[in-house]
């Protein structure tokens, strides 16, 4: 019996703007996305890193959750404090299965205290959907808008100068991980978050799916004379992992907890019964086993996803990579994987099986980039 035929990549609602740049596109997740516009992922990354880059993340997922016990079904699905957001204010955070393990990675933007969005990547829009309504579906209303919502990411040292060019939102007031509903740009309703993935300041708009073209065409000219660029899938690794920015579905899984990834700091153990919550905390008594571990090549070698983590005295594989770069801005190879803990501690050496040659590495804290 001949296997079903894979669905072609469906399109975001920049896909043309996309192909009239020149960029080159490839299947991402399910999703035809640009990989890298003409001049290429290292002239994005540095105009990203010294103007502003702009990121087509329309394929990204938003639901909406309504009604007075909102919060509460919100509370109950992630690992963050909820109690502690307040109407413009947006936290990153994790959801989590009964065993602790990653669903996702996602951002909650509280609109009011009976309103609140979730953002979710987009290869899990329907596994996230299909999660939130099976554990609080009969607590409030909860939407699933992905289709209807685009997407623009604005990210780079002078994003807040080109975009205040567009619109009149107090732009310079907007604190980092707040948001500005029911505002204008390029007269097109919409709402600025400033948050991004890039390790830069930046602000992301969300607009009406058919606005998303005429938005994009209208940013792009105003920080084209700033040097600014759009921005395809290849310098957008390269910028996230710089800033240590982990990626679900490769550094973050259903089998990875947030206490291994280092994200211990978006569990609040005191902010209710979220799913999870008891895993975690076993995990967290009883003490971890193995950490998500930076790391910088000593050796001449690009780690890359899959590649073995060996310990340098015993020759033993002791983990994989789960994401690997060229750092364009830090000059460095870098990396990240889960090794033992007892591995993970600044200036521990790590052998990086690179297609059977063992290269160098060394642990290191914190983010490879702080602008």
């Amino acid at each position: 019996m001949n296997a079903a035929p894979t669905p072609p990549p469906r399109t975001t609602p920049l896909c043309q703007a996309h192909r009239r740049l020149g960029a080159k596109m490839i299947d991402f997740g399910g999703w035809l996305m640009p990989v890298n516009y003409p001049s290429g992922i290292l002239d994005e990354h540095k105009a990203t890193r010294t103007a502003v880059g702009m990121f087509d993340v329309c394929h990204m997922g938003e639901i909406h959750f309504r009604g007075a016990r909102a919060a509460e079904a919100v509370q109950r699905l992630v690992t963050n404090h909820v109690g502690k957001l307040y109407d413009g204010r947006a936290m990153y955070t994790v959801a989590c299965n009964p065993k602790g393990g990653i669903v996702d990675d996602l951002i909650v933007y509280r609109v009011k205290s009976d309103h609140f969005l979730i953002v979710v990547n987009a290869a899990n829009i329907a596994k996230d959907f299909q999660h939130f309504v099976e554990q609080v579906g009969s607590w409030c209303e909860i939407r699933n808008a992905s289709d209807e919502t685009g997407l623009i990411s604005f990210q780079g040292p002078k994003a807040q100068a080109c975009l205040a060019h567009l619109t009149r939102a107090p732009l310079a007031m907007l604190k980092p991980f707040h948001f500005l509903p029911d505002v204008e740009v390029a007269g097109r309703p919409v709402w600025i978050a400033r948050t991004g993935y890039t390790g830069e300041d930046g602000f992301e708009i969300f607009c009406a799916a058919p606005d998303a073209e005429p938005l994009w065409q209208a940013m792009l000219d105003a920080c084209a004379g700033m040097g600014g660029k759009p921005v395809g899938l290849g310098a957008r690794d390269t910028l996230r992992l710089e800033a240590r920015l982990s990626l679900y579905g490769n550094d973050l899984t259903d089998e990875t907890t947030p206490l291994e990834a280092g994200l211990g700091w978006v569990v609040k153990f005191d902010a209710g019964d979220f799913i999870g919550r008891e895993a975690l905390l076993r995990q967290r008594d009883a003490g971890l086993q193995r950490k998500l571990a930076g790391f910088v090549m000593l050796g001449r070698g690009i780690a890359r996803h899959g590649y073995p983590i060996r310990d340098p005295s015993t020759g033993a594989r002791v983990g994989e990579v789960t994401s690997g770069t060229v750092g364009p801005t830090v000059g460095k190879n870098i990396g990240l994987g889960y090794v033992p803990a007892l591995l993970h501690r600044a200036g521990a050496r790590l052998l990086i099986d690179c297609r059977g040659k063992p290269t160098e590495a060394e642990v290191v804290e914190g983010p490879f980039y702080r602008r």
